[in-house]
């Protein structure tokens, strides 16, 4: 498996050096829209601890991440109100990965609403930001 790149975009996020559609952040993880929404309400999950993926991400950060993916999927439910969710996480490209950095989507879905292709048309920016907000109202 390829090496971790600290340069990937979602580290330059992390870091601050390039902007989001923050949902919610602490020392663990940070939650942001994905720009590239697959539904309506598609938030991203981040460890900000350093792996390129499940396969070698330390088990001391999963057991921290994971609560907060199903954290997050359930606020997605309560602001959103979707007919269903779904978790998905990418193992390197051939799987479908496009950032190599671990990050787990939670994907509202919404009955009689195909899902968009992963990583293509990018969403409105008011739209991701009331739907953070919405989301972020939810986590409270």
């Amino acid at each position: 498996m390829t090496a971790y790149d600290p340069s990937n975009i979602f580290s330059k996020i992390i870091k601050g050096e390039i902007p989001s559609h923050k949902v919610y952040e602490d020392a663990d993880v940070l939650v942001m829209m994905d720009i590239f929404p697959q539904s309506k309400g598609h938030v991203l999950i981040i460890p900000k601890a350093a792996s390129r993926n499940l396969l070698d991400a330390d088990p001391a950060v999963l057991a921290r991440t994971i609560p907060q993916v199903q954290r997050v999927a359930k606020a997605a439910q309560k602001a959103l109100n979707p007919d269903g969710i779904r978790v998905v996480q990418f193992n390197e490209a051939p799987a479908g990965q496009s950032v190599f950095h671990l990050h787990f989507h939670v994907i509202p879905v919404y009955e009689g609403v195909e899902l968009g292709r992963h990583g293509q048309g990018k969403a409105d920016d008011a739209e991701l930001t009331a739907q953070a907000k919405a989301i972020a109202a939810a986590l409270a």
